[in-house]
């Protein structure tokens, strides 16, 4: 996947902007994709990697990654677990809870006292529900005491992963 940030002061160029159009649907899956885009627009491939690469460290593109569809691989129970942790240990927390091999994604959001006291969101994937509730007590254990309370909301559907498109 192909994340594309909008930045007023970040100018881009006609090539840039083809790379951006060229990828913004996926890299193709193949042994080289940035050969393929390359042969695709006309390009140069170390000029098409060097241009991605600076549109990452500009900020254009946010990221270039995998996003894998849980449910074709046999995770079936997908269930966003919500941690309410103190706030000045939260960067360490979540990085605990992200190298887990079973979250794929963890982040901090912020609360709405008093109704939602959850700072700390980690996607734990499993075939069973029941997988899913094992994995995140054991996130609760490596929590500890800095484990106030927790959730997990188990996925109803499938939504459509895309970033922006122009």
């Amino acid at each position: 996947m192909l994340a594309v940030k909008q930045q007023a002061e970040t100018i881009i160029d006609a090539i840039d902007r083809k790379i951006i159009a060229a990828t913004q649907h996926g890299l193709p899956l193949t042994r080289n994709p940035y050969h393929e885009i390359a042969a695709q627009l006309g390009l140069d491939v170390q000029d098409v990697i060097t241009r991605m690469q600076l549109m990452l460290d500009k900020g254009v593109i946010r990221r270039i990654g995998v996003v894998p569809n849980h449910y074709k691989l046999g995770f079936k129970a997908n269930g966003m677990s919500v941690w309410n942790v103190p706030e000045e240990k939260i960067s360490q927390l979540g990085q605990l809870i992200g190298a887990q091999d079973f979250v794929s994604h963890c982040y901090q959001r912020p609360r709405f006292l008093p109704e939602w006291p959850y700072n700390l969101f980690a996607m734990v994937h499993g075939k069973t529900r029941d997988e899913v509730l094992e994995k995140v007590e054991k996130i609760a254990t490596l929590l500890g005491d800095d484990n106030r309370g927790h959730l997990v909301l188990f996925s109803t559907r499938i939504l459509k992963k895309t970033g922006l498109r122009i």
